[in-house]
């Protein structure tokens, strides 16, 4: 019986790429071999598709290294989506994270390949990658979330321009806020802003890394994220609490120092957690996610309650990311959610190829 070729994408063009290098050690340690034939392909941050070395060796028994490095001998994509003979199945499961990679970019093109692949597709990855996109949406599905403002760099270019969108901050939402690049995951570029001195630095800062910014106002509340796994119907893990090592959950507690601290599952009556379970449910719904994706919230005590923040629909898998902890604490273990993960792009694939000849004009 032939093996499914599993290609494993990681790396990428992306602030984001060493957080996917990570992420990538741990993805192909869970990967039963026995049933899948990896393929490692490393997306270098010039945009070359290489035979990883170093994941090659991983999967050939070496010692576990704390990251992988996307280097290698060059590999064509056409070649490595390609399965390897007549009755094998390919699936392509992208840890790629940020823009040129989770942000319906690569998901295209597979989609033009033709291959499965895990995650969602076109759509539901470009409007949860972008803030700004994502919560016009969230504002016209009713779904809650704190007060937000956002701009394109064009309108920011002057400091006269800069002053009047500070002051129209003041009013709107004022101090502090938060000042984030609309296309971008991980806190990269998130700046706190606690006056407008503060905020103009924090926009220059935004616009080193996208062409929108974001602008939202600062919640006295508790940082929940729940994990998300399905198409049709999605499931939802029980919920995780962060408590950052620092003012606000940045790059550096989430990957470089590991200050922050976790309480999985949080500590909320049952009630609270089932509003913030259907709230996800809807969330994740109303962008069209499919496959899997970690619903950040932020819960306002005595307030307005359960705020979403944001979707990531390619989640960390480092061994200190929430989104495999929260459904280890669920009853999923790291290895079966991968294989459920696989399933899922199977049958999404297999649901939306029904389609595919439809659209096609005789």
């Amino acid at each position: 019986m032939s093996k499914t070729k599993l290609v494993v994408l990681f790396g990428g063009q992306s602030a984001e790429h060493e957080v996917s290098c990570i992420s990538a050690v741990h993805v192909l340690q869970a990967i039963d071999t026995s049933r899948y034939d990896v393929l490692p392909v490393g997306i270098t941050q010039d945009g070359r598709w290489v035979r990883s070395d170093d994941a090659l060796a991983l999967l050939g028994g070496a010692a576990v290294p704390l990251t992988l490095r996307a280097v290698g001998s060059s590999i064509d994509a056409t070649v490595a989506l390609r399965s390897d003979g007549a009755g094998t199945d390919l699936v392509v499961l992208p840890i790629l994270h940020g823009p040129l990679g989770e942000d319906g970019t690569v998901q295209g093109m597979l989609e033009l390949a033709g291959v499965p692949y895990v995650g969602s597709g076109v759509l539901g990855s470009s409007v949860s990658m972008d803030k700004a996109v994502a919560k016009l949406i969230f504002d016209a599905s009713g779904i809650p979330q704190a007060k937000w403002l956002s701009w394109r760099s064009w309108d920011l270019v002057d400091d006269q321009q800069r002053a009047a969108v500070s002051r129209q901050v003041a009013v709107q939402l004022g101090w502090p806020v938060f000042v984030k690049p609309a296309n971008m995951g991980s806190s990269v570029g998130v700046t706190k802003a606690h006056d407008e001195v503060e905020f103009v630095s924090a926009l220059l800062t935004a616009m080193n890394f996208d062409d929108t910014i974001v602008v939202e106002e600062s919640i006295t509340g508790r940082e929940v994220e729940f994990a998300v796994l399905g198409n049709e119907n999605p499931e939802v893990s029980l919920p995780g609490e962060v408590f950052p090592g620092k003012e606000f959950y940045d790059f550096d507690d989430k990957y470089v120092n590991g200050n922050a601290t976790f309480a999985i599952p949080a500590d909320f009556p049952a009630e609270v957690i089932a509003e913030g379970t259907l709230i996800a449910q809807r969330a994740y719904r109303a962008l069209r996610c499919e496959g899997m994706g970690r619903v950040d919230f932020l819960y306002e005590v005595d307030g307005r309650g359960w705020l979403v923040n944001e979707i990531n629909t390619i989640p960390g898998f480092t061994p200190i990311s929430m989104y495999p902890k929260m459904w280890e604490a669920s009853g999923v273990g790291y290895s079966e959610l991968i294989e459920r993960l696989i399933q899922l792009a199977q049958q999404r694939h297999a649901r939306r190829s029904v389609y595919a000849g439809r659209a096609r004009i005789s």
